[in-house]
């Protein structure tokens, strides 16, 4: 398997073992999304700040079904890798 399979595998198994655990298989609620964001450290450090949740939440919930299902926890992802990328461009080689 390439990096690059590798690293998609990843992002589904992600989203998989947070999903459905109050619901739906393919979404996330918002008191799954709030564990997501608590348990997987790093970027997502206010997971335990219930406004920031509540944020998240109406941002990512595109179609306003109070859910956040693959696709758009895929373009979430991709926000925050293309910020992160960003980030260190900008902060060049030291």
């Amino acid at each position: 398997m390439t990096e690059l399979e590798t690293a998609m595998g990843m992002i589904i198994d992600v989203f998989a073992r947070y999903a459905g655990g109050e619901g739906d298989p393919q979404s996330l609620t918002k008191g799954e999304l709030r564990v997501l964001m608590e348990k997987e450290p790093g970027f997502l450090q206010n997971g335990k700040d219930k406004d920031a949740v509540d944020k998240m939440m109406r941002d990512l919930d595109a179609n306003g079904d109070a859910e956040v299902d693959f696709n758009e926890f895929v373009v979430f992802v991709a926000a925050l890798t293309s910020a992160c990328h960003k980030y260190f461009v900008q902060a060049g080689p030291k």
